[in-house]
């Protein structure tokens, strides 16, 4: 059984992920956007750290945090004026976005129902995964391994950044 504090802290970090999350899309400023995930993927690291995955806590600050939010604000500082203020967008198609948003939830809060529901019976215990076993299946070659992938997403985001800088010099 968890402790009440335990809970109070997830509680915390969930509503804080929840809170910077809707932040993130609905503000106009677009530096306060890039903000407000900065914060998002801080908190998305406590509850890893908080489930004891240290690895992945760690990962989550150094790339997320702290390089793709890095590589987002200096792309907005190079293709756009970050003080500038736009009109607000006005869309045709909000009903359906909503509709999408609220199926979107009902699907949610069913998954984890039923994933509570399962959770009260007995689950086999998992193990953490040991450094060298990650380390083989994000650097590896083989099947179910990542290089690759990660190499293509390594040159398109220099692509975007390229791009980018492009973009700005045009102007």
């Amino acid at each position: 059984m968890e402790s009440v504090g335990s809970i109070i802290m997830y509680l915390v970090i969930a509503l804080s992920i929840i809170l910077f999350s809707v932040l993130t899309v609905t503000t106009r400023k677009i530096l306060r956007s890039a903000t407000f995930l900065l914060f998002t993927l801080f908190a998305t690291a406590a509850l890893y750290f908080k489930l004891d995955y240290e690895f992945l806590g760690a990962v989550q600050i150094a790339v997320y945090a702290g390089g793709i939010v890095v590589l987002f604000v200096f792309s907005i500082f190079l293709t756009s004026h970050p003080g500038h203020s736009d009109e607000k967008l006005v869309s045709k198609k909000r009903v359906l976005g909503m509709t999408a948003s609220l199926a979107t939830f009902a699907a949610v809060c069913y998954a984890l129902l039923y994933r509570c529901g399962m959770a009260m019976t007995q689950l086999p215990a998992m193990e953490n995964p040991k450094m060298n076993e990650i380390g083989k299946a994000l650097m590896g070659t083989g099947e179910y391994q990542y290089l690759l992938p990660f190499e293509a997403i390594s040159v398109l985001l220099l692509a975007c950044i390229i791009g980018g800088v492009v973009v700005a010099r045009k102007r």
